[in-house]
């Protein structure tokens, strides 16, 4: 077991530098003296493991990005194992090294358990899903359509494809200069460059590219934030088309239509990659405290490109705040999903009725707040707005839908949202879940179904607002 002790002097001048503060401010917010954080500046003191806690607590996201190397890989992990929500109480980061120091044989038997129950969980989490959807004999079965192949493949890349993501960035320089985000002009110049004609019409497909003629289609009658996202999105697939071939070949992909899928989600992750290069945007969402109207009008966005865009923002030593996003369809279905926070919720679909997205779509074009805590404890705020594209006819019905994104509430000073909560009125947090089938909630009014896994008991004598009690046990 090592006991190598960590100097971090140049970290921690980083990011006080970085937040603007005095050496006595960032003292204070650790709760030790200006002349210790001095004396750990210049690497006459070593950094202590309870110190590191108060770092993570205090600044999470850029000591997640500056943090040196920890000493004792064994140590950190039984630190994330113990700190999962649903254990009772906290250890002392000092007494969690010497946990592992002097029993590491126990440690990583804890720590592999720990990762059985996580995964347990997951599967019933999984299961549940499956269950409540039109596709649960396919997936129990093990079987997956290409679409729910793709979902997933992005998902376990963490929403985050460096290689294309970082390939836009530089291009996105390259067309727009000192602009914050390429224009509509600037593309078109771009393309032209590159031999390819453009044609804007109206009642056609949104975009049309015959790769032969060299000729782009585009929609005139879109909004302008969609006619520039079709831009993007063919530039990048002209720009970035060996990178986006590579990966597709070796996703573990089994079918044609699941890697025709990835190729334009690729696409797409690109576009966005393009209209909202990773460091500007990052560094601006961090300035305006995530305000998803300032930032739209900066990078000349659509609201829910900009939500998506901040889910993807998971760069090593470089990350956003830890957010998750979805999109929510007038029946409940979720079309869109991604958490880089411990949140997850249901792919299919039968989400909690109480979470506020579901009231987003009802009432459209203002933003709806919320602060929800969920069953293992750990609480987030909130927001959702309603949004409707129009068909451009009278006989065609306009898209309505609705996106939420969030964070949890111990990064809420990150988040502009949270300013008109009250985070610590119990009353005013709403209590939900991922699905009824697994929610053990058993005071809940708003249950389709009790959970699956407990009994019920029915008294035909008596009626409260759900016709069952929850049996324990």
């Amino acid at each position: 077991m090592s006991n190598r002790r960590i100097f971090a002097g140049q970290a921690l001048r980083t990011l006080r530098q970085r937040r603007g503060l005095r050496q006595a401010q960032m003292a204070s917010a650790l709760g030790i003296s200006a002349p210790y954080l001095s004396q750990l500046e210049t690497d006459e003191r070593h950094l202590t493991p309870s110190l590191a806690d108060a770092l993570r607590a205090a600044f999470p996201i850029d000591w997640a990005d500056l943090a040196p190397a920890e000493a004792d890989t064994l140590a950190e992990s039984l630190r994330e194992a113990l700190a999962d929500p649903q254990l009772p109480g906290t250890m002392p980061a000092e007494q969690v090294e010497r946990l592992a120091r002097q029993f590491p044989a126990f440690a990583e038997s804890f720590v592999a358990l720990h990762g059985l129950f996580a995964k347990g969980r997951q599967r019933l989490e999984m299961l549940d899903e499956a269950i409540g959807s039109d596709l649960g004999g396919s997936e129990i079965a093990g079987g997956r359509l290409p679409w729910e192949e793709v979902r997933d493949w992005f998902h376990l890349a963490n929403n985050y494809v460096d290689r294309i993501d970082r390939d836009a960035e530089t291009l996105a320089h390259q067309i727009a200069g000192d602009e914050a985000s390429p224009r509509i002009r600037t593309m078109q110049q771009w393309l032209r460059r590159e031999g390819v004609t453009i044609e804007w019409a109206s009642g056609v497909a949104l975009r049309r590219f015959d790769a032969q003629r060299r000729h782009l289609q585009l929609d005139s009658a879109q909004p302008n934030e969609s006619s520039r996202f079709q831009l993007a999105y063919q530039v990048a697939a002209l720009a970035l088309s060996d990178q986006i071939a590579e990966i597709v070949a070796s996703a573990p992909l089994q079918t044609e239509a699941a890697r025709h899928l990835l190729t334009v989600g690729l696409g797409n992750y690109a576009a966005g990659a393009l209209l909202m290069p990773y460091e500007r945007f990052r560094s601006a969402a961090r300035q305006l405290r995530h305000d998803i109207d300032r930032l739209r009008q900066l990078f000349h966005v659509s609201f829910e490109q900009c939500c998506h865009r901040l889910s993807t923002l998971q760069r090593p030593q470089a990350r956003g705040i830890p957010v998750f996003f979805a999109r929510v369809d007038m029946a409940g279905n979720i079309t869109k999903r991604h958490s880089a926070t411990r949140l997850q919720f249901g792919r299919f679909g039968g989400a909690c009725p109480l979470w506020i997205v579901h009231e987003a779509v009802a009432i459209p074009d203002r933003i709806h707040v919320q602060l929800a805590e969920m069953p293992d404890g750990i609480r987030y705020v909130s927001i959702a707005k309603g949004l409707v594209k129009p068909s451009g006819s009278y006989y065609r019905q306009p898209r309505r839908y609705a996106v939420v994104l969030g964070c949890e509430a111990a990064l809420a000073d990150e988040f502009v949202y949270a300013d008109g909560l009250n985070l610590t009125n119990e009353d005013a947090v709403t209590r939900i879940g991922i699905s009824c089938r697994i929610c053990p909630r058993d005071t809940c009014d708003q249950r389709a179904f009790p959970p699956s896994d407990k009994a019920i008991a029915v008294d035909p004598s008596q009626r409260d607002l759900v016709p069952y009690r929850i049996v324990e046990g």
